[in-house]
């Protein structure tokens, strides 16, 4: 099928969604299936206690869990904030968080601290941002130094669908900002697979889930063939490694390198892989370097996923570093 589609479906009786694009699966999430929070997730949290020489400081959580929060500047133990998951953690360490907490739906950020209305740079028509800015001033008038941005995805948006949009979002960010409770403690739960599917992604619906099982069934393996290459992709505990194989010489070297370029970011997408990344490459002249990188750097800019792009190593390795935003795949099948 032509077009972008999004399946909502289940995977062993958890929640899980699918983007295809063109009949290819683009993006998977697949709910897991013990209680660990998931990005988005909000903690009343206390410090306690504060690494020197790293400038971040432990919070205890609630729940038996301890966070990772990276800056502790004016932080002192046994103080008491909001703190949002910012990613997932690896089994055994702590959860890493964010003083920075949102809100976020399908139509708008709500930001506390960040005071003004905006609307997403990528809404250009002044009369659409004009309308846009007017409902929502309209509807919030009263914001008290919490901030609000209107994403890509009001464009052309009924008023109505709007209003409830940003009324339920305000509410709910209200009532975990009002909160005065001392003790640590879960106060909202990020979004499962369907709700993150049905705020970021845009597409036609559908409940199809066996149009993707097949393609799910072949991220288990590690290898990937396209083109010119078979790459494999394997989880090590200290770092996620990348294997460029080709059976041809010469030029088939920088070739099969530009097909893993334009691959990566898919295949590290649906894998939910992130950390350190090692790329063991074809053997190609040290001349081509260069346009890998390009291809490389083009292809990630699309990607939803943070990734810094690090550079050569000593042998001809070429290492970048990536969010780790979800769990990996082998862990939720």
């Amino acid at each position: 099928m032509k077009g972008m589609q999004v399946i909502l479906g289940y995977h062993d009786g958890r929640s899980a969604a699918a983007r295809m694009v063109d009949g290819r699966l683009d993006d998977l999430l697949i709910d897991a299936a013990d209680d660990r929070p998931v990005p988005g997730t909000v903690f009343r949290a206390i410090c306690d206690r504060p690494v020197k020489g790293q400038g971040g400081m432990f919070v205890r959580l609630g729940d038996g869990l301890t966070g990772w929060h990276r800056n502790a500047k004016g932080l002192a133990p046994g103080q008491a904030l909001l703190v949002q998951v910012s990613g997932h953690a690896e089994d055994g360490k702590a959860v890493p968080v964010t003083d920075r907490v949102l809100f976020k739906s399908r139509y708008c950020i709500v930001t506390p601290g960040a005071p003004g209305l905006n609307v997403a740079r990528s809404l250009t028509d002044d009369d659409e941002r004009d309308r846009l800015l007017e409902i929502a001033n309209e509807t919030v008038p009263e914001r008290d130094g919490t901030g609000i941005i209107l994403r890509t995805a009001c464009e052309g948006i009924e008023a109505e669908a709007l209003i409830d949009d940003l009324t339920a979002t305000w509410d709910l960010a209200q009532q975990v900002l009002s909160d005065d409770g001392r003790d640590a403690e879960r106060l909202l739960d990020g979004p499962d697979a369907h709700g993150l599917a049905w705020r970021d992604w845009d597409g036609e619906a559908s409940d199809d889930w066996d149009a993707v099982a097949h393609q799910i069934e072949a991220l288990r393996r590690s290898d990937v063939n396209v083109g010119p290459a078979t790459f494999h992709i394997e989880l090590t505990r200290a770092l996620v490694a990348v294997d460029v194989n080709t059976a041809e010489g010469g030029a088939g070297g920088l070739k099969a390198n530009l097909s893993l370029a334009r691959e990566i970011p898919r295949q590290l997408r649906l894998r939910g892989l992130g950390g350190q990344i090692v790329l063991d490459l074809a053997p190609m002249p040290k001349k081509d370097r260069k346009t890998f990188e390009s291809a490389l750097r083009g292809a990630f800019r699309s990607d939803p996923v943070e990734t810094s792009l690090i550079g050569w190593t000593p042998l001809g390795h070429f290492e970048l570093t990536r969010r780790r935003e979800r769990r990996p795949l082998e862990e939720l099948l």
